[in-house]
């Protein structure tokens, strides 16, 4: 039961992520309540002791501390602060954050030229009003980050401290 729950919920919340900011370039707020509320839940459950519990939640609270900054200068969408703060408490104060963060921003940056190009090409004029791509053709929105975001956390879940754990199980 749980390894079922850290092979779900994570990644599907990533997907929803992405997929809900591509359309609607918002992130639900129960997307990032629903990682935080499962990992404390879960987490104790695996064995993890409490001072690592504790680093998990520090390390949310850190991230989410820089990226409200970041949501107070304008520079990043709340959705995709909060998102990004409760991918932290998943991973952990550890490298796996740093990857998931370096993944995610290479990610972006990526999908933030691309993005660019294709709203300097003719190609917007004929395919902005495709209900996938109308974000990405008006110049008037900003990138929809939470792809990025997602992709990012699919990307580096395999080695973050619950999918080891649960892969273990199942290897065992």
């Amino acid at each position: 039961m749980l390894e079922a729950l850290i092979f779900v919920v994570f990644p599907f919340c990533m997907l929803f992520a992405a997929i809900s900011d591509m359309l609607s370039m918002t992130i639900a707020n129960r997307v990032s309540v629903l990682l935080v509320v499962v990992f404390a839940l879960v987490a104790p459950m695996t064995g993890m002791d409490w001072a690592t519990y504790g680093w998990h939640f520090a390390a949310g609270g850190l991230v989410l501390a820089v990226t409200f900054g970041l949501f107070a200068l304008g520079g990043m969408g709340g959705g995709d602060a909060k998102l990004l703060a409760a991918t932290a408490v998943w991973m952990g104060l550890n490298v796996n954050l740093v990857e998931y963060l370096v993944i995610s921003t290479f990610i972006g940056g990526l999908l933030t030229l691309a993005i660019l190009l294709y709203r300097n090409s003719p190609l917007s004029a004929f395919t902005g009003h495709n209900p996938f791509l109308r974000h990405f053709a008006n110049p008037a929105t900003g990138v929809p980050y939470g792809i990025a975001l997602g992709l990012g956390g699919l990307i580096t879940y395999p080695d973050s401290p619950l999918m080891v754990w649960a892969l273990a199980r199942l290897a065992a």
